[in-house]
């Protein structure tokens, strides 16, 4: 190589390895102080867009277990309620009994009755007045065998969407829960009139009574028993939920997070690169003033 002084070669190289260098060290440094491995695109531009959907996928199961955990709270509401309205159809059947023996006058019996009509008002006032945020649950609304979401309020059965897609096998399933007012139980006087749990102010309505209210309670028990099922449905798909978003979650911090051992070993090795550089560019940069020598200086 030539001893020249407009050019110097050698510090063009030993800059070029010094820029190298540290331009890897600062990857580096920016790896370990962000945990992550790929950083922006150009770090890895597969295993990038590999991680966005896997992240992508994450948000959307934890979204999907606090669905469901709404879901389950929804039902522990109507369930709630239901518990109330049956401790009224429990005081109800105790009143038919009362006024379906004969010794009892009519007077005694009409008194019986009013208590057995507030009741049955007080069974209705709570099934339209049950609601879990401004959805009300035991008034029919959600009774529907069809479920519409195209509105800005849906109607029918209450759809629980907890998966990432929108299979219907796979994402999400329905709650269905019946009318439980006291003229859909068929007691009280805003049942029927003429049915058999309409009144019990006679004594063979009283007798009456107590067939139409075994069945009443029997229908409030389908509908809890079915809630019931839902809740444990949704609490095994909310453990489902988790185990799918921790095994991705694993399988994204892979792809995505940085090895620290590793990545310290290159930290090291680049930051000795570059110190290395540095001092080379500084002796080649005194290269040129030899020629200085051989010109007399």
């Amino acid at each position: 190589m030539s001893l020249v002084i407009n050019t110097n070669l050698m510090a063009i190289n030993a800059a070029r390895n010094l820029s190298n260098s540290f331009g890897a060290l600062g990857t580096s440094v920016r790896r370990l102080s962000s945990g992550l491995r790929i950083g922006t695109a150009a770090d890895d531009a597969a295993g990038m867009a590999v991680r966005e959907i896997m992240r992508s996928e994450i948000a959307a199961l934890h979204q999907g277990a606090r669905n469901a955990n709404d879901a389950i709270s929804l039902i522990q509401t109507a369930d709630g309620a239901l518990g109330v309205i049956d401790e009224k159809l429990i005081r109800m059947k105790e009143l038919a009994e009362q006024a379906a023996t004969g010794t009892y006058n009519s007077d005694q019996r009409l008194i019986i009755d009013s208590e057995y009509q507030a009741m049955a008002s007080e069974i209705t006032r709570i099934a339209n007045a049950t609601d879990f945020n401004g959805i009300y649950l035991l008034n029919g609304n959600l009774s529907g065998d069809t479920h519409d979401g195209s509105a800005m309020a849906s109607t029918g059965k209450m759809k629980i969407h907890f998966g990432t897609g929108n299979d219907c096998s796979e994402d999400y399933y329905y709650i269905q829960v019946n009318t439980a007012t006291a003229s859909a139980l068929g007691v009280g006087n805003q049942s029927a009139a003429g049915g058999a749990g309409y009144s019990i102010s006679t004594q063979s309505a009283a007798q009456h009574a107590l067939d139409a209210l075994n069945e009443a309670i029997v229908s409030k028990d389908n509908i809890r028993a079915s809630l019931g099922a839902l809740q444990n449905r949704l609490q095994n798909t909310i453990t489902n939920l988790e185990v799918q978003a921790e095994n991705l979650q694993s399988s994204e911090s892979r792809i995505s997070d940085v090895d620290v051992a590793l990545e310290m070993t290159e930290f090291v090795r680049q930051q000795i690169l570059t110190q290395s550089a540095t001092a080379m560019l500084a002796q080649a940069n005194s290269l040129p003033r030899l020629a200085m020598q051989l010109l007399g200086g």
